[in-house]
């Protein structure tokens, strides 16, 4: 008897211990199948040590040519040395590789920029149906969080959508009511997904997917700052909003 009861207990603890091996395994197939397609978003200039530069996450979807990431990233890019050449960095750590993009559009509403490759395709990864997701929805996200910091390292994030809320939100205080802030509270405002996740500037881009099927939903493109930006990194909020794969789908058909 005590022979059984003993076996029992070993099976019961043996199956309490690989629990959550087994709950996780769908995730950690996921990632193995999506880190390919997701890219650091930087600039290349020869002069500079290092020549290559990253601040910001995308991920190659459609033909294996087409490369989403945010609006916001690309302007910096932009504003910055003309003579950088702007692109994607794939591989990861030392093994990285830089590939020349053309912006092929822009939308700064939603926050958007699609980048378009030369030579050969990569692998993409597919966009699901936005309008399907639902509050305590399960997701995750990866990308490259401080960009260069860290370097050419994947990342990832579980997250849980916390709402679907409006892009605008409203100010702690009328004081922070700026020209800027009025003229998007005049504008209608397009519904986001929130999260109860922690992302940081270098997140930017990353798309958010199904932990299991690895399809995309969104890609993060903020996070919710208490005071200073700085406190992004030394006191993140845990609040970080995804823009819904809609508008990714409509800017890949208006630019095809």
């Amino acid at each position: 008897m005590k022979a059984l009861l003993s076996a029992l207990l070993s099976c019961l603890f043996l199956l309490l211990v690989a629990a959550p091996c087994r709950a996780d395994a769908p995730l950690a197939h996921t990632i193995a199948r999506v880190k390919p397609s997701i890219v650091g978003v930087g600039s290349l200039q020869k002069t500079r040590t290092p020549p290559m530069n990253f601040i910001g996450t995308g991920f190659v979807t459609g033909d294996g040519l087409s490369v989403l990431t945010c609006a916001h990233v690309i302007q910096k890019l932009l504003d910055a040395n003309p003579n950088e050449v702007i692109g994607i960095l794939t591989g990861q750590g030392e093994a990285a590789q830089f590939r020349p993009a053309k912006v092929q559009a822009l939308d700064t509403e939603h926050d958007l920029a699609l980048l378009r490759l030369a030579g050969a395709p990569l692998p993409a990864l597919a966009l699901g149906d936005a309008t399907t997701v639902r509050e305590g929805q399960a997701m995750a996200f990866t990308g490259f969080p401080l960009g260069t910091l860290l370097g050419l390292h994947h990342v990832t994030h579980r997250a849980t959508v916390s709402s679907l809320t409006p892009v605008v939100m409203p100010s702690e205080n009328a004081q922070r009511l700026d020209v800027r802030r009025l003229a998007q509270l005049q504008k209608a405002p397009y519904t986001v997904f929130q999260l109860d996740a922690t992302a940081y500037p270098g997140s930017s881009g990353s798309p958010l997917f199904d932990p299991e099927t690895g399809l995309v939903y969104g890609i993060v493109n903020m996070v919710y700052v208490k005071g200073l930006k700085e406190t992004a990194i030394s006191a993140p909020s845990g609040i970080t909003y995804a823009i819904p794969g809609s508008h990714m789908q409509a800017i890949l058909l208006k630019n095809k």
